[in-house]
């Protein structure tokens, strides 16, 4: 029987186990948007995870949501990610970067010439973003024009290869949490008229081109994917018919030989039965591997892979609080308790003296 804890190839990435530290924004970049001296030892401190995928990285100065969070599109920045992947690799761990464009989740203060965000919509999304000003309402978006969208594929491509120059061993295209990929694929949210709205094939147009662009540049071997059929996050407004859409737009995946899709199950950090979806129907229509997210604990990540329901399982608050995450699991024992006052910004309080179970208390 397959555990949790059991070796596991995804395209052509070797990991140790199917533990899977998720992305986890933490914004705490250095001045650049570079990763930090801190970065380096926060992701070397959890290298025993099957696989790390970093925070959300903007894979241009438009895709930028939050303060202090780090990109993948200039040379300091891989300068900086190669520290963190030496870091790693250094340690026996595997490491992907998520590409991340925020789309509409964003306000004018973090864009360049404090200019309006861009979506597929003009409409303004009810939610809120982190600025210097602490949480305020995102800005008013304007819509992308046509002729605009080669660029945003284009910044995707860039944005894989430099991930590459920075040495990860792949990505995963943040295409969930009603960011830029979700607000074309909705039609909650996406009311273009154009070929990137209407029909459900239409508004999955922007996604396949995004992962085609990245496996072409890298290798779909070294590609993964997030999605989030149904989570509410980010004023993502439902689907009509959502199980439709992911099941098409994954199905158009499929040539690409992706290395692993990542599902946030039901919504984000909240209830996986938020809205009805039928998952495992959406994993048929995909050959690669499969990685489920969103409040497992010990007990339902072992029967998740010992039943096949999923091939791996990804945690993100338990890994902030739990470096060790993976020798905890496998030997059930108790799990440090998370500070939620230090997820966002900050120095090394709450964020690289968590103990383990070494270590014992925090240094």
């Amino acid at each position: 029987m397959t555990t949790l804890f059991d070796p596991i190839r995804i395209g052509d990435i070797d990991l140790a186990n199917r533990i899977v530290m998720a992305p986890l924004t933490r914004n705490r970049a250095a001045p650049g948007e570079v990763p930090s001296d801190l970065a380096v030892e926060y992701y070397r401190q959890r290298a025993s995870a099957g696989l790390i995928i970093t925070e959300g990285a903007q894979i241009c100065p438009e895709a930028q949501g939050y303060i202090d969070t780090p990109g993948i599109f200039n040379a300091a920045q891989v300068a900086g990610w190669r520290r963190v992947t030496d870091a790693v690799h250094g340690e026996g761990g595997r490491i992907v970067v998520q590409l991340w464009h925020v789309g509409r989740v964003s306000h004018f203060t973090l864009q360049p010439n404090g200019q309006p965000p861009v979506s597929s919509t003009a409409r303004r999304a009810e939610t809120k973003t982190f600025t210097r000003d602490g949480f305020v309402p995102v800005s008013t978006p304007r819509a992308l024009a046509t002729g605009e969208i080669p660029a945003v594929v284009a910044s995707y491509l860039h944005a894989a290869r430099c991930a590459m120059d920075a040495g990860f061993d792949g990505v995963e295209v943040h295409g969930a949490n009603g960011y830029l990929m979700d607000q074309f694929l909705r039609d909650g949210i996406n009311d273009r008229t154009d070929e990137y709205g209407g029909t459900i094939a239409n508004r999955a147009r922007l996604l396949v081109e995004v992962m085609g662009a990245v496996a072409g540049a890298i290798g779909g071997s070294r590609s993964g994917l997030r999605l989030s059929p149904v989570t509410p996050s980010n004023d993502a407004a439902q689907d009509s018919d959502p199980q439709a859409l992911f099941e098409h737009a994954v199905g158009e995946l499929a040539p690409l030989r992706l290395a692993f899709i990542e599902v946030v199950e039901g919504a984000t950090a909240g209830a996986r039965d938020y809205a009805p979806f039928d998952y495992a129907a959406l994993r048929r229509r995909f050959a690669g591997a499969w990685m489920v997210n969103n409040g497992y604990q010990r007990q339902t990540a072992l029967e998740a892979v010992a039943s096949g329901a999923t091939d791996l399982v990804s945690f993100g608050r338990p890994f902030i609080s739990n470096p060790d995450l993976v020798r905890r699991l496998r030997d059930d024992a108790p799990l440090a308790a998370l500070d939620t006052s230090t997820l966002y910004g900050g120095g090394a309080k709450g964020y690289t003296d968590y103990p383990t179970l070494d270590s014992g208390a925090k240094a």
